[in-house]
């Protein structure tokens, strides 16, 4: 590489490369690295979405909805392992079955590529009982699967609850069903990979022997958009479903168990056996649980 006597940064935010991080170091130029897949993500400071956060998330929500069946769809990159492996963590603890496939990261790049990873995901489904929740990886794969679950006469989401990848607002929106999803928020990340870089620059001249374990930050999901491809309560009691509801849409008030049986006219001790005898939970807990997604 050509000598650089005036380089004209410095300080680098990018996606490293073992090509990126080799120069940078040869010109004694810190960098901070943003993506969690990077051969030298271990040797560089670094400012990350919490895969392991959003995955759990996402399992959450479709145990809210009523679910006991599930299904994940990963690839290979490592942030949509780590998301699985979480959302399959939390089903399995509640007691449930998760099943796991995985698909080229690039599931469309040629047309034998997009035709084996249907094939796979035809396989997938062959293995569902319905109703079921269901994870997806990416947004536009997630298309994917809710056409090809159209096609088999399925429907969106009461025999299937999807919920898909970053909150590609285009791809989720349209067409129906919209497409339940999870903000990263790669714009704070974006702002902490800044604040992270302005430190190492100032910090630049310091010289330290000691070896420094190169800083790592998880920035957490900033929220859950909840469309219609998850707005639905899979119960086969119809109270129960409509109590679920009313939580749902009145979770930001002070409500109790009364004010939940109340609303859809039983008392609260018939109530609280259904919660019981269906989703194993008292009113209260579904409440506090409901609270705790929409904080997040």
């Amino acid at each position: 590489a050509r000598r650089i006597k005036n380089i004209p940064y410095d300080g680098v935010i990018g996606r490293a490369t073992r090509k990126l991080a080799e120069r940078a170091k040869r010109l004694g130029i810190p960098v901070v690295n943003v993506w969690f897949t990077s051969p030298v993500r271990n040797q560089l400071p670094g400012v990350f979405a919490d895969f392991d956060a959003s995955g759990k998330m996402r399992a959450e929500h479709l145990l809210t909805r009523g679910l006991n069946r599930f299904a994940a769809m990963s690839c290979e990159d490592r942030g949509a392992k780590v998301e699985v492996a979480a959302f399959r963590q939390v089903v399995q603890e509640s007691g449930y079955p998760c099943h796991v496939i995985n698909l080229p990261l690039d599931p469309t790049r040629t047309y034998a590529t997009q035709q084996k990873s249907e094939a796979r995901i035809e396989e997938w489904m062959n293995q569902w009982q319905l109703p079921i929740g269901i994870f997806v990886y990416s947004d536009d794969v997630g298309r994917i699967v809710a056409q090809m679950i159209r096609h088999r006469g399925w429907r969106v989401p009461e025999d299937v609850a999807i919920i898909t990848g970053a909150n590609e607002e285009k791809i989720c929106e349209h067409p129906r069903p919209s497409l339940t999803s999870v903000e990263l928020g790669y714009e704070r990340i974006g702002y902490q990979a800044a604040q992270l870089l302005d430190k190492l620059m100032r910090d630049k001249g310091r010289k330290s022997t000691k070896a420094v374990t190169p800083e790592h930050i998880l920035v957490p999901p900033q929220a859950l958009v909840v469309r219609e491809s998850t707005d639905f309560y899979a119960v086969d009691d119809e109270l129960v479903a409509q109590a679920l509801a009313f939580i749902a849409a009145n979770s930001h008030r002070s409500i109790g168990a009364d004010d939940v049986a109340s609303a859809v006219n039983l008392e609260t001790r018939t109530l609280q056996r259904r919660f019981r005898k269906i989703l194993d939970r008292p009113v209260a807990t579904e409440i506090r649980r409901v609270r705790i997604e929409r904080a997040k």
